[in-house]
């Protein structure tokens, strides 16, 4: 590997949004929309930070792909009704597609489908859906630890081999991978949740350094704890595990499963819209200037101190290597 492979930090793509653009829910007539002519897919959109990541683009001026598993449900209704008010003047640019990132089928279908629609490749990707479990790792069936791999690193590795083709082609891109501080830090009996998502955090920072070439940056978000459904559907999985644990497996734990199934997140206040604010303020940076990794919560956030250490055990490793220039250009 040559040492004059280009560096990402010092190229500005032509379709570049330049300077920082206040996020508001609604922009100005007579101002051009921060995000107009991009397009951007976001998987797990029937709620949360799906949801939220899909309107909040959408009002910013971008072409929205907004992805969920079983289109047939009201929450796919809902937010194409919710779109559709708007499109009539032009304002909204938003369309519902069934991607069940845990399909190779579906996925590759569902990219298919955004790229045809839009035109060409996708200039972001947001990898959000993601499910959570409960209960110490021994108690972990393989049931749920296949499911849990497959929707939060399987669908992740899914999306992007979709979409990088039509990146790379187009020498740009950015791909936003939903992490959790649970990705730098552990919590016990969260099952394999942290495990998952420390996987994620190698994987995107391994594709940041790779695609540094090609003009194309990946950034981690770590949120905190947010009040949003994610606690219905873990509490939902880890009432349905726990009740396939036999009476010797529940008493070796009898604390821990005590409480499967019934974490509601409750006493959590944080706006969940720190996540997609993020997400979009970083979507405006320059290309070429955008962090790996952003941490969202207005809280504690213990992730910070082994970010910074990372990062500096990177560049301190590798920095002198031949992979140095794509080190740098991450982490400059």
């Amino acid at each position: 590997m040559a040492q004059s492979t280009p560096n990402r930090r010092q190229i500005i793509a032509g379709a570049g949004l330049i300077g920082a653009v206040s996020i508001a829910p609604k922009i100005a007539a007579k101002e051009p929309p921060p995000l107009a002519g991009k397009a951007v897919l976001i998987t797990g959109c029937s709620s949360g930070f799906g949801l939220l990541s899909a309107k909040l683009f959408a009002e910013l001026g971008a072409k929205v792909f907004a992805t969920m598993r079983n289109i047939q449900r009201p929450e796919a209704s809902e937010l194409a009704a919710w779109g559709a008010a708007d499109a009539v003047k032009g304002d909204i640019d938003l369309t519902v597609l069934e991607i069940d990132v845990t399909s190779d089928e579906q996925v590759a279908k569902g990219v298919a489908e955004a790229e045809r629609l839009a035109g060409g490749p996708m200039d972001i990707l947001i990898n959000n859906a993601g499910i959570g479990y409960a209960g110490p790792i021994e108690l972990q069936d393989m049931e749920a630890t296949k499911l849990i791999f497959d929707t939060n690193v399987y669908g992740p590795h899914r999306m992007a081999r979709a979409i990088l083709p039509g990146m790379r082609g187009a020498k740009r891109g950015l791909i936003f991978n939903v992490s959790s501080q649970l990705g730098r830090v552990i919590v016990p009996s969260a099952g394999h949740y942290s495990p998952t998502k420390f996987a994620l955090e190698a994987m995107s920072e391994a594709m940041a350094y790779e695609l540094v070439p090609h003009n194309i940056e990946v950034c981690v978000i770590q949120p905190g704890g947010y009040p949003t459904k994610v606690w219905v559907n873990r509490n939902k999985l880890a009432a349905e595990l726990k009740d396939r644990l036999s009476e010797e497996e529940a008493a070796a734990y009898p604390a821990l499963v005590s409480r499967m199934g019934e974490e509601d997140g409750s006493g959590r206040s944080a706006d969940p819209m720190d996540v997609p604010r993020a997400m979009a303020e970083i979507a405006m940076m320059e290309a070429g200037k955008r962090p790996l990794r952003r941490a969202v919560h207005p809280g504690s956030k213990p992730q910070l101190a082994i970010n910074e250490v990372s990062e500096k055990v990177q560049v301190d490793w590798l920095g002198s290597s031949p992979f140095g220039p794509w080190i740098k250009a991450v982490h400059d």
